[in-house]
Order: structure tokens, then C-alpha cells, then sequence
């Protein structure tokens, strides 16, 4: 099972596309600057090991914008905003993003998953990773990514 991002020209909005053998499903995918916000999802739930929207998605769930409350994804939810905030803000002590990954969860009610600074760490390094991956992508081309071990 493959991602495949599309890099569109115009509008807010990237393309994400599921490919399982000859189905395909596609959904746009937020431009949040650097990577899109679903390439985000890949990036933490890669590194974290732990299932998401997209490790759901490769376990067979539908490609949608609404599922089923489950603890272990709203955890990885919540830990995408805040990496993507840790991007936009210019990588602030990974304390501190730890510290908004405690509040982010409580606001929604969530427990959060026990974060260190080494997760904070590989998560930067990992979206650094693919941001230059993704840079080098031209207008219209498309970046395919798989997690190395699909299982949800």
C-alpha cells in the first residue's frame, strides 16, 4: 500500500492518494507550509509507531476527514498539531512542545502518550527529512511514501 502526494499548483490544498493494488482513493490534503498536514501524519506515526489516520488508513480503513474515535489515533492527532506548530514557530525547547502536547490533549480531553525529548528529536528529523524530499518535488510531481512495517 502506497501514499502518494501530489504537489498542485494552485489552491490550499495538495493531493494524497491511497493506492491498494488497483483501488485507489483520494482526499485533498491541507498546504500548511513545509510538508503537507497529512505528510505530517506519516512523518509522527512513522517515527511514534503508533496508529493514526494514515496507519488506519494502511490497515484497511477508509480515506476520510471523519472516523471512529479511537485513543491511540486522537493521541497521534493531537501530537501532529503540535509538531506542525513546532515547525511554524521555529523549533522551540522540546520541553516546551512536550508541555503543549500535555495541554493540546487535555483541552480535548485525551490522556497523552508519554512523549520524550528524543521523540520530539526524531519527529524533527524525520519531517526534516521528508521536507527536503517534498522540496525537490516539482510543481505536479508526486512524492510516494510506505511505512516499513504497514501494520495498524
Amino acid at each position: 500500500m502506497r501514499f502518494v502526494f501530489e504537489k498542485l499548483r494552485e489552491g490550499k490544498y495538495d493531493r494524497l492518494r491511497v493506492e491498494r493494488g488497483q483501488a485507489v482513493e483520494e482526499i485533498a490534503c491541507p498546504k500548511i507550509g513545509g510538508i503537507p498536514h497529512d505528510m505530517v501524519h506519516f512523518a509522527v506515526e512513522s517515527v511514534m509507531g503508533r496508529a493514526g489516520f494514515m496507519r488506519r488508513v494502511a490497515g484497511g480503513e477508509a480515506l476520510s476527514f471523519k472516523m471512529a474515535p479511537v485513543v491511540e489515533a486522537d493521541q497521534m492527532e493531537r501530537l501532529v498539531e503540535v509538531m506542525q506548530a513546532d515547525a511554524i514557530s521555529g523549533f522551540p525547547p522540546a520541553a516546551e512542545m512536550i508541555d503543549m502536547y500535555r495541554v493540546t490533549c487535555d483541552a480535548r480531553g485525551v490522556a497523552p502518550y508519554p512523549l520524550t525529548e528524543q521523540d520530539i528529536a526524531a519527529l524533527r528529523e524525520e519531517m526534516e527529512r521528508l521536507g527536503k524530499l517534498w522540496s525537490a518535488v516539482p510543481l505536479g510531481g508526486t512524492l510516494a511514501l510506505e511505512f516499513e512495517h504497514q501494520e495498524a
